[in-house]
């Protein structure tokens, strides 16, 4: 099996560990309704900040985000780590917030939207409410299958039922994690161009809860807005706010203030060499000077012409870090999903020679747990 990392036309980074794209509202629709059109598929993930912290305890939950064909960042804690690290991420976009932009946006044929999961009789009322509310969108069929395991909740009937409804888009709700894992486990039998979890979104056509006004959003105070409506969220955004602050103090301003003294002593400006040694079984890969978002295009092509490589001859891609002085967010993010791609097809990533700056670029990344495993 021959594959290439689906990256083209996305800008990525790293932020917390996760991969993002670096795009807003607006080009994020866009993608979506490109998708819709051209029946492309599309995996969106909504990473938030408690979405960031759970992935990394959950590997599945965690390997969810790197098969992801859009990863936006939802959460105004992630924009703003980005904007103090110097990465390109322009605005947050919540996964309310596209959904709403897809609902108020006229269009000749309405979206057709399958409503999965919600609490109680939700997901019923948002696909009652739909047709109220927009007349660019229309519900095809809503489903909850209640409370159990994600393989009951995936037996031939439900899936029937979603794929027979012939949606545009499925919006899961099942909780994040779960959700995540469901649409890991059932997306190779779903036929809908884009699927994601979209809890929030289920409530809120439902008419259950109510978004925060544009301004409190604008200010980044929605959390505050969603404890005012939902007070047993007081406990998770109390923990995330720990968990954050040790973020901050243990990796994001050490990672900060590092680069920063890398890029005075121009470690980080060298012209990136990539060459290439194929053995028996294996592809060794020589990344020289310093990889980054300017030279993202010949590292990509370096993984593209990797996974051209039949999976039955090569088990292995080495690299050789030997040489190289600096990686930044987005050569990491190809990284991660360069190494989910030879994961799916049987094979290894490993990493040698690695120079304990290196080291340190990758942990305080937050990507080390994963690449150097």
């Amino acid at each position: 099996m021959q594959g290439k990392l689906a990256t083209d036309n996305r800008n990525l980074c790293t932020v917390l560990g996760l991969p993002f794209d670096s795009l807003n509202l607006d080009k994020a629709v866009a993608v979506i309704e490109s998708s819709i059109e051209n029946r492309r598929r599309c995996f969106l993930s909504t990473p938030n900040l408690n979405f960031v912290m759970q992935a990394h305890f959950n590997r599945l939950f965690y390997e969810s985000v790197l098969e992801s064909d859009l990863v936006i960042a939802d959460g105004m804690p992630i924009v703003l780590i980005a904007r103090m690290l110097g990465l390109p991420i322009p605005e947050r976009v919540a996964g309310s917030s596209l959904f709403e932009a897809l609902l108020d946006k006229p269009r000749a044929r309405p979206i057709r939207v399958f409503f999965f999961g919600g609490q109680g009789d939700a997901a019923q009322k948002a696909a009652t409410n739909l047709g109220d509310i927009s007349s660019s969108m229309e519900s095809c069929g809503y489903l909850n299958p209640g409370i159990g395991s994600v393989e009951s909740m995936s037996d031939v009937q439900i899936i029937e039922q979603i794929n027979a409804a012939e949606p545009d888009i499925l919006v899961v709700a099942l909780g994040a994690a779960k959700g995540q894992r469901w649409i890991m486990h059932n997306r190779h039998r779903l036929h809908m161009p884009v699927i994601s979890h979209l809890g929030a979104v289920i409530n809120f056509v439902a008419g259950g809860v109510q978004r925060a006004p544009i301004s409190w959003q604008r200010l980044g105070m929605e959390w505050l807005w969603r404890i005012y409506q939902e007070p047993q969220l007081l406990r998770r955004y109390f923990y995330d706010g720990l968990q954050l602050g040790y973020l901050l103090i243990a990796k994001v301003l050490p990672l900060f203030i590092y680069q920063h003294l890398l890029h005075i002593s121009s470690a980080a400006r060298l012209p990136l060499k990539i060459t290439t040694e194929q053995t028996d079984n294996s592809l060794q890969i020589r990344l020289s000077g310093s990889a980054t978002q300017t030279n993202c295009r010949l590292t990509r092509d370096c993984c593209d012409r990797a996974l051209q490589e039949p999976c039955t001859i090569l088990k292995h891609v080495r690299i050789d870090c030997a040489d190289l002085t600096y990686i930044d967010s987005a050569s990491l993010a190809l990284l991660l999903l360069f190494k989910v791609s030879l994961s799916r097809r049987g094979q290894s990533l490993i990493f040698f020679n690695l120079s304990p700056r290196i080291a340190r670029l990758m942990n305080l990344h937050g990507v080390g747990h994963y690449l150097l495993e």
